[in-house]
């Protein structure tokens, strides 16, 4: 008796948490991101950030953060915290201002705000893990 192959599971969308202080902003880029099928998280600072990856970083694929933002930190500090404690989520850092030198950004990509969806989508499969 042949058995029947074990049938594939289609592996889960990547998670990603945007973190964006501009309320209108954040807004655009998560319905960016659920328009295309993947599950998004959102923290309007890198604090809420931190939380929200506090026991939960394996649920996370990829940060989107943006680098001017009020509290402790801005988008640069998170994304080198995020790399020194779970080096497997991939990083994408925006600015409508700042264009950071890239030995600045922390294996991160950078993506220049206005963006479209279809750029925001690209920088972060191209973003290395």
């Amino acid at each position: 008796m042949t058995s029947l192959p074990e049938p594939t599971r289609p592996s889960p969308a990547p998670r990603i948490l945007v973190v964006e202080d501009e309320c209108f902003v954040r807004m655009v880029a998560v319905d960016m991101l659920e328009d295309a099928g993947l599950p998004v998280a959102e923290a309007p600072d890198a604090d809420t950030a931190l939380q929200l990856l506090e026991g939960r970083a394996q649920a996370f694929d990829a940060l989107f953060t943006d680098i001017d933002m009020p509290g402790s930190m801005d988008g640069l500090t998170l994304a080198a915290r995020v790399r020194a404690r779970w080096p497997h989520i991939r990083l994408v850092v925006t600015s409508g201002r700042l264009r950071p030198n890239p030995d600045a950004l922390p294996d991160a990509g950078f993506l220049p705000k206005p963006y479209c969806r279809s750029d925001l989508l690209g920088a972060l499969g191209q973003a290395a893990a």
